[in-house]
């Protein structure tokens, strides 16, 4: 018997159409589903503090990025995941804790209405509150992985064992959501002076 193994596929970028695939309705196609999926993230009995999230997706040249898709994953309120594998206690039925949202064609962003989530433990400590991000877009071979910190947790971020293991610290302000009105604002910059800090997986 001859082993063949498995070879790993190639990456492919994403191309014009992933708004076509993965968010049919803000595509204007409609009938595929009742509403894009992780389109909402809550609803009138999630608990947690409300808020909006308003993420900006650059390029080098700070020109909005027209055709970018986000995604995001996080805890509940409690810190606990809605996932099978957190077996630490039960997440709030009522938050699906994973949005999905298509960039605006002219401004570059997209707005997810969520909730602020509670602290995870990692080994003998907590993680600041945070939530993980995955962006595609047309030109992206490999779908890009950082995460969103919230700059008004300065404390529970100086305990971060995530944010404390940026070689170049002065780069971890590129992981922070500034305070708004009505909830956060998160730049993504894929190149230039101010990049986001990405991660390998």
């Amino acid at each position: 018997m001859v082993d063949h193994p498995l070879k790993e596929t190639p990456s492919q970028t994403a191309g014009p159409y992933v708004h076509i695939g993965l968010t049919p309705e803000f595509c204007g196609i409609g009938g595929v589903y009742p509403t894009d999926l992780g389109a909402g993230m809550v609803n009138d009995k999630t608990v947690g503090e409300r808020i909006a999230l308003t993420i900006r997706v650059l390029d080098g040249a700070d020109t909005p990025l027209r055709d970018a898709l986000v995604e995001i994953w996080q805890a509940d309120a409690q810190g606990f995941y809605n996932s099978p594998s957190d077996t630490r206690g039960k997440a709030d039925p009522n938050f699906s804790g994973w949005g999905r949202q298509a960039t605006d064609m002219q401004t570059g962003e997209c707005r997810f209405l969520t909730i602020k989530p509670g602290r995870v433990p990692h080994g003998n400590g907590l993680m600041a509150p945070h939530i993980t991000l995955w962006i595609v877009a047309r030109g992206i071979n490999i779908g890009l992985h950082t995460r969103l910190y919230f700059a008004d947790e300065a404390a529970a971020n100086a305990e971060d064992p995530i944010l404390s293991r940026i070689e170049h610290f002065s780069r971890a302000k590129t992981l922070l959501a500034e305070r708004t009105a009505d909830g956060y604002a998160f730049d993504i910059r894929l190149q230039g002076e101010d990049e986001t800090v990405f991660f390998d997986s």
